[in-house]
């Protein structure tokens, strides 16, 4: 079974740098996850570009 693809982001909470594991099979998603360090809520938005590489953008649940 292939791993599935990582990358590292900054919490927009504690600025902590976390490894976020990404699905890229099912496509375009939104979802929270509380971050592994001071466990607050991320919202986490993943977009498929051109090539089919996941790009992953976060910000804290409390933005509008």
């Amino acid at each position: 079974m292939p791993q599935l693809p990582s990358t590292d982001v900054a919490c927009p909470y504690c600025g902590e740098i976390i490894t976020l594991f990404v699905d890229d099979s099912a496509g375009e998603q939104d979802y929270v996850e509380d971050c592994q360090v001071c466990c607050r809520p991320i919202e986490i938005r993943v977009g498929i570009d051109e090539d089919g590489v996941p790009a992953v953008s976060v910000r804290r649940q409390d933005e509008a």
